[in-house]
């Protein structure tokens, strides 16, 4: 029997079919797997990246509290400065 032709009688053809829904169902089931794994592993990696960076979010959290008590005005705004020609610098 050859790959490229289907198969003629009633039990290959059955056994085709079988053989095809197997295929598919260890495929499924390898995606389920592969799935697991990569959501697994990225759940590591969230935990390992949050772990790391606790040192880094405590600063942040600390600078923040400490501009709070910043005591000074800020004022904001913008402003043009305009300089008549006899004080500009040459160049």
């Amino acid at each position: 029997m050859a790959f490229g032709q289907a198969p003629q009688s009633l039990l290959g053809k059955v056994l085709t079919f079988i053989l095809g829904i197997a295929f598919l169902i260890l495929a499924f089931m390898f995606s389920i797997v592969a799935l697991a794994v990569v959501a697994v592993g990225g759940t590591l990696f969230g935990g390992w990246l949050w772990w790391k960076t606790r040192a880094l979010r405590k600063s942040m959290r600390e600078a923040t509290v400490a501009a709070a008590r910043h005591d000074e005005p800020v004022i904001e705004g913008e402003f043009v400065r305009e300089v008549a020609d006899n004080d500009r610098l040459l160049r």
